[in-house]
């Protein structure tokens, strides 16, 4: 079978590739496994594909769509079994299920089936390493990118906030905890309070459209020696398409009276048109598979924000599964809703090839 020629998948051995991929642990960094299993799918349907030297799984064929989504998952062990829902569906449980097993395991089975590449990327939940390694790895941008995440099989995301990430450090000298001046503990707190209220509407506006701020962990105290307070903090800012990560950084560094931040991660916000080709194939494909399609902007940040700032391609992001049970102790995917969302993207990159 030539590389990119198309496949037949039963629907049985789509959700057989799904409940497999879910079994193998694959938190972020421990992929192997699961990439391998991966690799023999398209294997054992005559597809040439390999696992390159950051960890992606590479299957070359149609370029005319790339289908990608992300082999890693978040830590939590989640009992992987099949359940029947009070509507009498089949439930998929286990970690990965929605986020993004369910979107990667259905774009790997439209893969096969229309002839597309495909890329099963690594390290999205951390660093987007594979995705930030396939951008500079490839000679040429795809003719458009279909980038898989849960959106519900109906819903079709355009849009995701960009991301400025960073460590605040500051160090003060040791004094008795009765003296008024600040120290290293207070100059974090300040900052971060001054940065907070900078960005805090005057009335309300929706969260895509905010940038939001969040600490995510923070350590201090008195340094070994006993000499002096130390402190860092890590923290990171949601940053709508109206702005860009560094017009955000310039004004949360100018909020700087003691102490410095490293910023070690920046990402630009996406906001694709709605009029692309690759909305339209997808609008078109819902509407087929008995469905009402919805255009959604997501709050966090995904690969597609990586792809986008490289490659001048039509893209969206889609996939089967409820968002909102990402990274949640109760992930699962109903099986019902798989099997749809296999037959949209079958029909959506179709109709772009």
């Amino acid at each position: 079978m030539s590389q990119g020629a198309a496949a037949s998948v039963s629907d049985q051995a789509a959700r057989d590739l799904l409940e497999e991929t879910v079994r193998i642990p694959s938190v972020t960094r421990e992929e192997g496994e699961a990439a391998e299993h991966l690799v023999d799918f398209f294997e054992e349907h005559g597809r040439e594909a390999w696992i390159d030297e950051v960890g992606n799984v590479r299957a070359p064929a149609d370029d005319g769509v790339l289908l990608t989504s992300h082999i890693d998952t978040v830590p939590g062990d989640i009992p992987v079994r099949i359940e029947e829902n009070d509507e009498g569906e089949e439930e998929l449980w286990g970690r990965g299920s929605v986020d993004a097993k369910g979107p990667l395991c259905a774009m790997a089975v439209a893969a096969v089936r229309t002839g597309a590449s495909f890329v099963g990327v690594v390290g999205e939940e951390v660093d987007s390493r594979g995705g930030r390694y396939l951008v500079e790895d490839r000679d040429d941008e795809p003719g458009a990118v279909i980038n898989g995440e849960p959106s519900g099989w109906e819903g079709i995301t355009l849009g995701y906030r960009g991301l400025l990430a960073g460590t605040f450090v500051a160090t003060s000298e040791s004094g008795h905890s009765s003296r008024p001046e600040n120290n290293a503990i207070q100059d974090a707190i300040d900052w971060w309070s001054a940065v907070d209220d900078e960005f805090e509407p005057d009335e309300w506006v929706p969260v895509f459209e905010r940038v939001t701020c969040k600490p995510v962990s923070m350590d201090g105290g008195i340094s070994d020696d006993g000499l002096s307070v130390e402190a860092t903090m890590d923290v990171q800012l949601r940053v709508p398409p109206e702005h860009t990560t560094e017009e955000i950084r310039e004004i949360a560094d100018g909020h700087l009276e003691n102490g410095t931040v490293h910023w070690d991660d920046q990402v630009e916000p996406v906001m694709q048109s709605p009029r692309t080709e690759a909305a339209r194939a997808f609008r078109a494909a819902i509407r087929q598979t008995g469905g009402d399609p919805s255009l959604l902007r997501k709050t966090g940040t995904s690969d597609m924000n990586v792809y986008a700032q490289e490659w001048d391609c039509p893209m969206v992001t889609y996939g089967p599964g409820d968002s909102d049970l990402d990274h949640a102790p109760d992930e699962h995917i109903v099986l019902a809703e798989y099997d749809r969302a296999v037959a949209v993207l079958e029909n959506a990159t179709e109709r772009l090839l």
